[in-house]
């Protein structure tokens, strides 16, 4: 008897699953699980799902071009559940991200209150007066394009070198958004923020200044179709876009701005002011594709000190880097994409000083970016290790 009250949560699962499947069936797949919306239209909801499954190979690749030291790893590089709509008015809108892979959550500390950190994105849009619309709460920054276009939207396994140097990623805060035409076809974007400065999910704080950024772009041809990285819709006529970004973090407390770890000295923490710019430039036509960015952070005070004078031992991550990718995608919705990437993180500072990377990929378009499988091989000539290196990557890709 007791076995069956148990089990009654599962069949009242079954039974609540089996009643809605046929309404849920109507959705295709990649617009989402469920789309509600209230028959007075006061509200909408779409929730989706997504992850991805990642295999990672990695070797030594000496002079005498022997591969040497391997190692490999399977894991789930994302999974995330997306929720979306309007409330009130279609003027109105919102998202809620959630990330629940290792990757996702990671990076918990004291000031996160020590717990995973699930949060994404958890943000209205409020379309308050023609093309300006306000944004709070948190989500990304408006910084280079490689990390706004959505990790699901990618044309290469993962994003680059750049990006995961340079990125000011998600914090919350507030944003205006506007945009405007001029004449029929030039597309002109502007955005601002203002936020914590210490990146996303804190619970403590503020230690250090708040954090602004400021981005501009021109479309001269009109908007893209859709905003990722592969040119699947194969736009007929040219589409270009140049973006420039600039952050400015009062007195910052990490080795990244937003990033990184914090640096601490004897009095408690060591505060700097940051800057990060970035250029970018994307093309597209006829199933080819162009990205190109340029980042630079520097810092007023990038050697951590403690109050006599000595060095911590702590250092903020300054110097540049550039990445240029191109990606062409065939009528059977293969792609073949190229990229470059290299780094500088200045020798006086950081000890790291020169990366570069070389990537060829290959991505299968199934259905689109919903359903794709990834594949790239990168040759690594870092110069702080002994040894170049090879990795080897394999993504399966489904969104739901």
């Amino acid at each position: 008897m007791k076995l069956k009250w148990k089990l009654l949560p599962a069949f009242w699962l079954v039974a609540s699953t089996c009643f809605y499947a046929q309404e849920i069936t109507k959705n295709q797949f990649g617009n989402g699980l469920i789309n509600i919306a209230a028959r007075d239209s006061s509200y909408s909801l779409k929730f989706a799902a997504r992850f991805q499954s990642l295999y990672t190979s990695e070797w030594d690749f000496p002079e005498d071009y022997s591969l040497k030291n391997g190692n490999s790893n399977m894991l789930i590089r994302r999974a995330r559940l997306k929720f979306s709509g309007f409330a009130y008015s279609p003027k109105l809108r919102y998202k809620i991200e959630l990330g629940l892979s290792n990757n996702d959550i990671s990076g918990a500390s004291e000031y996160t209150g020590d717990a995973p950190r699930y949060i994404l994105d958890a943000v209205l849009f409020w379309n308050f007066y023609r093309n300006f619309e306000l944004w709070v709460g948190q989500t990304k920054l408006p910084g280079n394009r490689e990390r706004i276009i959505s990790s699901a939207n990618m044309q290469t396994v993962d994003r680059s070198l750049v990006n995961s140097r340079f990125n000011i990623d998600r914090e919350t805060g507030v944003q205006l958004h506007h945009y405007f035409y001029a004449g029929e076809n030039v597309l002109f974007r502007e955005a601002v923020s203002v936020s914590q400065g210490e990146g996303r999910n804190t619970t403590t704080g503020n230690f250090g200044g708040y954090h602004f950024v400021a981005r501009a772009e021109i479309l001269p041809f009109g908007d893209f179709k859709d905003y990722s990285g592969a040119d699947l819709v194969r736009e007929p006529f040219p589409k270009l876009a140049f973006g420039a970004s600039f952050s400015y973090n009062d007195d910052a407390v990490k080795t990244r701005s937003v990033a990184g770890s914090y640096i601490l000295n004897d009095e408690g923490f060591y505060n700097t002011d940051i800057n990060t710019y970035f250029l970018d430039l994307m093309f597209k036509y006829r199933g080819l594709n162009i990205l190109a960015e340029a980042a630079r952070r520097t810092a007023d005070d990038p050697i951590a000190v403690n109050s006599d004078g000595t060095p911590t031992g702590e250092i903020v991550q300054v110097g540049d880097g550039f990445n240029v990718q191109a990606g062409y995608v065939f009528k059977n919705n293969y792609e073949l994409v190229g990229r470059y990437t290299g780094i500088n993180l200045e020798n006086r500072y950081f000890n790291q000083g020169v990366e570069k990377q070389y990537t060829l990929g290959l991505s299968k378009y199934i259905v689109g970016h919903k359903l794709k499988v990834q594949t790239d091989l990168s040759f690594n000539d870092f110069q702080h290790d002994a040894e170049d290196g090879l990795m080897y990557r394999l993504q399966v890709d489904i969104h739901f």
